[in-house]
């Protein structure tokens, strides 16, 4: 696995983290007790920070970056993502903010700045404007993203399942002898 400082910046991994072989974390970047990180997935936390709550996974092939500090926006857009996250095969999260328990479908584009709310199931292919905010407890669709309808109580009830069987995948694949 590529762990890599930037700037006397080291990743800092919580506990049972798993950080697959064919991955790259770099810089200032959080990942909570038990986050997983999946094959081909770019974790680049070198001109702002990305911070990656307990029990999250990030899976195959998706992007996660930030945009820098700058003068006319002193703080730029890091990337912060809640605790019992799905983020679905080849996302891209750019400097956004994803509310514990949420669901980012595979293919799906998150901006600058937006922000999903706890509990928002963002159907795959999707597009999230910079700066719009996703209501909880809803399903979003579509490029760009629109309100479609209200959550199940079984659809919220499968965001912590789903994260949860996430983590015993990511601590069997930890436990496998090294190849």
């Amino acid at each position: 696995m590529a762990i890599e400082s930037y700037r006397d910046q080291r990743p800092r991994l919580g506990r049972d983290v798993f950080v697959h072989p064919a991955a790259t974390v770099v810089g200032d970047v959080e990942l909570g007790d038990e986050a997983s990180i999946w094959p081909g997935v770019v974790v680049r936390g070198d001109v702002n920070f990305i911070r990656i709550g307990a029990r999250s996974n990030i899976q195959d092939s998706s992007v996660l970056h930030v945009t820098h500090r700058s003068q006319r926006d002193p703080l730029g857009a890091p990337l912060i993502i809640g605790r019992d996250v799905t983020v679905g095969h080849m996302v891209i999260l750019h400097g956004c903010t994803i509310g514990d328990e949420c669901l980012v479908g595979m293919g799906s584009l998150v901006m600058d700045k937006a922000v999903l709310e706890p509990r928002v199931l963002l159907g795959a292919g999707s597009l999230v404007p910079e700066g719009k905010v996703l209501q909880s407890g809803w399903l979003y669709l579509g490029r760009p993203a629109k309100q479609v309808r209200p959550l199940t109580p079984e659809e919220l009830d499968y965001f912590a399942y789903h994260a949860a069987n996430y983590a015993k995948l990511a601590a069997e694949y930890a436990a496998r002898p090294a190849s």
